[in-house]
């Protein structure tokens, strides 16, 4: 994608985030959950510690086995020792022979101090040890899976993902769908044949060769014709900024509609000159009436491409080592009863743009040009 190789640390860094979300919360809670084994009951939650201490105690006072007292409350590796949560049920219980039997194993573990002098650890939820309520993480650590509020938010995280996802998808398409639009040829509409390529079309060429072409026209050049002048043929010269010769281009009349003087000029035509190119290359602008007459058409097809001349197009010329812009920026047809509507031109101005190619022509095709020769 083009917007990942124009940011690329900040798509590395969305990659990075999108695939620690998805490691982290889908495979590392539900998919593959950590599981716990061999645990002590010092890493066990508080309310399953005060079970274990209650049922030791109780074992204790039915058998006075401090061996077994000893194994099964010392040596916890955890926030609490045996001793202390004895001591923390016993300070919490209201029945004497409950609290006598928590304090005996205590002193058991911590070698006959019991509970004086302990310090003693705060109850899961500040009421009695055996009835302490349960938080939410804990209850989710009894349960052995994720918090509750973890997969909404795995899911609303995914869903934003995509949301950014579709958004840079849809920028990207239509940045490419913007560069293919940019074309140097002509489009014609095959319903009914009718001129179609928008005038910012070929505007637009120049800005879409920013690799090969510099970004200011090195020449520009203005010509106008008008009715009556029979022997309208414009040339210019152009050359870079060291005055070195690089071609010719001008506008010049292509053909008139009938045998009237001054002639009714019904086609120009506009031609570039490259000297590191054997071509010149020619375009037609053709009236309305001479555009879609078959016959003129045909009669014109051999002197160059045709064009629709309409004010504000422009025409896009070029060669192994130039480009022209000619934009038509002022036409007006001619009134006469005894021709057809559109049929001449009374005036038309025409602006030409020379750029040079900064690569000296490497799009230039030899292949090319011998398919022209042979078009004969």
């Amino acid at each position: 994608m083009n917007l990942v190789r124009k940011y690329p640390a900040w798509s590395v860094l969305g990659s990075f985030i999108i695939g620690w979300i998805i490691g982290l919360v889908l495979f590392g809670w539900y998919i593959w959950p950590v599981e716990w084994t061999d645990a002590t009951p010092g890493q066990l939650a508080p309310q399953y510690q005060e079970a274990w201490v209650r049922a030791v105690a109780e074992l204790y006072a039915f058998n006075g086995n401090a061996e077994m007292v000893q194994q099964a409350l010392g040596g916890w590796a955890g926030d609490a020792t045996g001793d202390q949560v004895a001591c923390t049920m016993a300070a919490g219980v209201t029945d004497p022979a409950e609290r006598a039997r928590l304090e005996a194993v205590a002193s058991v573990v911590n070698g006959g101090a019991g509970c004086s002098g302990v310090i003693t650890a705060t109850p899961v939820g500040g009421g009695e040890t055996g009835d302490a309520e349960v938080g939410g993480e804990t209850a989710a650590d009894e349960e052995g899976g994720a918090p509750g509020w973890l997969l909404p938010a795995f899911m609303l995280l995914l869903l934003l993902g995509l949301v950014v996802a579709a958004i840079l998808w849809v920028l990207n398409s239509r940045h490419d769908a913007a560069e293919a639009s940019v074309s140097v040829e002509p489009v014609f509409d095959e319903s009914d044949d009718v001129y179609a390529r928008p005038a910012a079309a070929a505007t637009a060429v120049q800005a879409s060769r920013s690799d090969d072409v510099t970004t200011v026209p090195i020449a520009r050049f203005h010509t106008t014709y008008t009715y009556g002048n029979d022997a309208y043929d414009d040339s210019f010269s152009i050359e870079n900024a060291s005055s070195e010769f690089l071609g010719e281009c001008g506008v010049g009349i292509a053909e008139t509609i009938g045998g009237d003087v001054p002639k009714k000029v019904t086609a120009l035509e506009i031609w570039l000159f490259d000297k590191k190119d054997i071509r010149t290359i020619t375009k037609v602008v053709m009236s309305d009436h001479a555009f879609f007459d078959d016959a003129l058409k045909a009669k014109l097809a051999p002197k160059g491409e045709p064009v629709l001349a309409r004010e504000g197009e422009t025409i896009v010329l070029e060669t192994a080592s130039l480009i022209i812009n000619a934009e038509i920026t002022e036409m007006l047809y001619g009134n006469d009863n005894d021709r057809p509507p559109q049929s001449y031109f009374d005036r038309i101005t025409i602006a030409l743009s020379a750029w040079a190619k900064e690569n000296g022509g490497s799009t230039y095709s030899a292949s090319s040009d011998v398919d022209d020769l042979m078009d004969f």
